[in-house]
This record gives C-alpha cells, structure tokens and sequence, in this order.
C-alpha cells in the first residue's frame, strides 16, 4: 500500500498510564524514611546481585534496572537497597486499577505498572481526555499514596498511546496524534520505541536504519523482510496509529517457577532444598489453575568461576527433562526432582548452584481426564495418586488459611519462603493466592 493512499487516524482512541519508578516508588510510600532518598529494590540482599528497580532520586546518579548493586554504589555510595516484596507490588497494583476503573474501563492491564484504557465517544476529545487523566492521576495520589507517580500517553492507538507516556517522566501527561508523526518523534532513537530491543535495534541498523525518519519511509513489505517476521509489518502500520492488535487470551503452555540463590543458599544440599520447595510452590499452583502434568524440567546455572571468559558459559548449565505420568500431586513431582537431582550431581560433580528453574509441562486441564481416571478407580497406582491429590489440596487448603509453609513435605529452613515468593514477571501479574502457595 502507498503511503500516501494510507488512511492515517486523525483523533485519539486510547488513554495509557505508565506508573514511574513502581517498585522504587511503593516502597517509598511504605516507608517514610526512603522518600527523596536514593532507592535500588534488589532480588536478594547482596551486592552480587543487580537493581531490578530503582527511585528517580538514584537514577539521577546513572542507576536503573539491571545496573549491578557493587557498580550502583560506586556511582551513589548513599544508595539505599531494599529487598523486593512483590506481594506489596501486587497489593498497590489493585488499589490503582480500581482507582483508574472509576474513570475509565481497563481494557487492557499491560503489566503490573501499565495499562490501557480504550477511549469511547466523547472520550475521544482531547480536552475531556486530558481532564480524565489529570483526574485519574490526581485519585491515585490522593487515594492510594503521594509517591505514586504516573505518567499519561493520549493518542490514536494503543502502541502510540504508549509511545506518548514515555516522552514525559516522572508525572506526564502527553498526547500524541498520528498526524503529527514522524517529526514528532525525529529526536527518539528507534531502540525507544517499544518493541524494539537491542538485537532489532542491531538488525535495523545492519539494513542501513539508523533513525526514525529511515524508519518511517520504508516499505512495509521490507520492514517485515527486516524482522523475519509479520510482527514487523504490525510494527510499521502501529507506528502511524492503525490499529493492529487482537488482545487474544493466550493459551497456558507451563507452569514453572525460578530463583537466583543467595550466596549462601549455593552448595548443592542447600539448592536442593529450594528447588524442592520451587517444585511444591509449581505444583500447588498446578491444582488451583486446574491442570495437570505429564512432564517434568528442571534447569540449572552453576557459579562461573572467576577466571572465566564471558562468553564460555555453556558447561556452567544443566538441563533434563523427565515424563511422567498424568499428575497433580506435590509427591509425584518431588519424586521426579529427585531422579533429576541425582542425575544432575552424577554429570557434573557438586558445584554451587547460582540458579534454579522448574517447569511443569505437558499440561491437561483435569476435565479432559477425568473419564480416563474413572476407568482406573482399582488400578493401584491410581489409587494412590488420588489419596496423594487429596494430602495435597488438603496442605494447600491449610496453606491458605494459616500462611505459606504452615505445613509442608519434608523440613525447611525457617527463611524458606523469601527464596520462592512470587515474582511479578514483565508481563504477568500474579494472583493473589500465589503468595500462599
């Protein structure tokens, strides 16, 4: 298609908001005494580890996510570190959607700091939809807390939308037509745009575009040729304000979960305690979404040594995967940790542990199978894994009213449950019934 034949969107569609600093910034709210002060909230508490969010007051000395904590010192010798508490995050995040959803519809929560909202009707006029985000900014301040910060992007579709909240941070409130593109955005690189990461960013410029306005003046058919994919012809119709997402459910595939060790949480006897107690978080979580499991992962990343060469990483990992039957009970999954365990420590010899990965996989969702079960009711082994089933629920049901690790399998340390809360992943905000699992 022509540019100049393009029907390029003349209004706006979509109000998002971008919460600034998040986990920095709940925490200031938490706590008093981090306001105005430089904050990095790290995984666990080391200076080995790296920033996984920082305050605005620390990104003014160079900090941001993924800076090292030993580096983020040298730059701020005041910076204050604290350790992640992602049940706070979720907690704040609910209290704000239910603030923005007595504005505006959420149509579409992003991540657990995003979100976008579809404009309708009289929405649409710049004016009322400006005063809709001032007053949705204003509610969040006043009823949630003073250092919850946000920034705003008005604009013709859900990309620009997105791409206009980013131009203004801390406190912004932008609004972006299509009309007014590419010369609005000339002064962005094209790793700014969203969607673009560095690998892309490298492609781009291999293709010879280095800019925006390159970009912008390329055929749609050569962007896709660039990506290797439809994704970027999606990409070069989003940036002139077409819409091009379809917001389909996705299709769960794996329940699993990870963890970095604590340095002190390295030999392997004590790896193997968190990835046991990875693998009852996975498998409660396994029966309260309902599934079951034919196939267990586990995945390891040693500690390199420190004369090690960047790039020689590859025998510093382990991975197998073992099938098993159909199951939902804790005890089945821990039996198959177990054979992968003792294989892990057969190939490679005791090293410290640095990460852990469980993954269930193979998953069925426990209506499909329960007519093949009903066939088995005197099959021995079948018995047994409903009476383990019914041991389970019943540990996670106590889990869930007296706290996480009131009953367990086996003995954990007393510190346990900080080496296996849930995380919030960039694009997946937990439940709240995680958080006791």
């Amino acid at each position: 298609m022509a540019q100049s034949l393009l029907a390029i969107p003349k209004g706006l569609r979509w109000l998002y908001l971008d919460l600034n600093s998040y986990f920095a910034s709940v925490e200031q709210q938490l706590d008093v005494n981090l306001r105005g002060k430089p904050v990095a909230v790290i995984p666990t508490d080391t200076d080995a580890t790296c920033a996984i969010a920082a305050s605005y007051e620390a990104k003014a000395y160079g900090i941001k996510t993924g800076t090292m904590i030993y580096k983020a010192r040298a730059l701020c010798p005041d910076l204050i570190t604290v350790p992640a508490r992602h049940d706070k995050y979720v907690e704040y995040h609910h209290k704000i959607m239910a603030q923005i959803n007595e504005f505006l519809p959420l149509t579409k929560i992003c991540s657990v700091d995003e979100v976008a909202c579809r404009l309708m009707g009289s929405e649409c006029k710049e004016e009322n939809a400006i005063n809709i985000a001032k007053n949705i900014k204003k509610a969040i301040t006043d009823n949630v807390g003073v250092c919850l910060r946000s920034s705003v992007g008005i604009g013709p579709n859900r990309f620009l939308a997105k791409v206009a909240s980013n131009l203004q941070k801390p406190d912004g409130l932008t609004v972006l037509y299509a009309t007014e593109l590419p010369e609005r955005l000339a002064h962005l690189e094209l790793k700014d745009l969203p969607g673009i990461g560095r690998s892309m960013d490298e492609r781009l410029r291999r293709a010879g575009v280095y800019d925006i306005k390159t970009f912008w003046n390329l055929n749609p058919k050569h962007v896709r040729s660039i990506w290797h994919s439809v994704e970027g012809e999606r990409f070069w119709y989003a940036l002139r304000g077409i819409e091009t997402t379809t917001d389909q459910a996705p299709i769960r595939r794996t329940i699993g979960h990870s963890h970095v060790l604590a340095p002190t949480m390295r030999p392997p006897h004590k790896a193997r305690i968190v990835a046991r107690r990875l693998t009852l978080k996975a498998a409660s979580r396994l029966r309260r979404l309902g599934f079951f499991s034919g196939n267990f992962s586990l995945y390891v990343r040693y500690d390199l040594p420190q004369n090690n060469k960047k790039n020689d990483t590859t025998k510093y990992k382990w991975q197998m995967d073992i099938k098993l039957p159909l199951a939902e009970d804790s005890f089945s999954f821990l039996k198959a940790l177990n054979s992968l365990w003792q294989q892990m420590i057969h190939d490679d010899n005791p090293r410290r542990v640095k990460q852990i990965s469980v993954t269930l996989y193979g998953l069925v969702a426990q209506d499909k199978i329960m007519a093949d079960m009903f066939e088995q009711l005197n099959d021995p082994i079948t018995i047994t894994n409903r009476k383990n089933s019914r041991l389970s629920a019943a540990m996670d049901m106590i889990n869930a009213k007296y706290g996480i690790d009131s009953v367990v399998l086996g003995t954990l340390p007393e510190t346990m449950s900080r080496f296996s809360g849930t995380k919030i992943a960039f694009t997946r905000i937990p439940e709240k019934a995680e958080f006791h699992e």
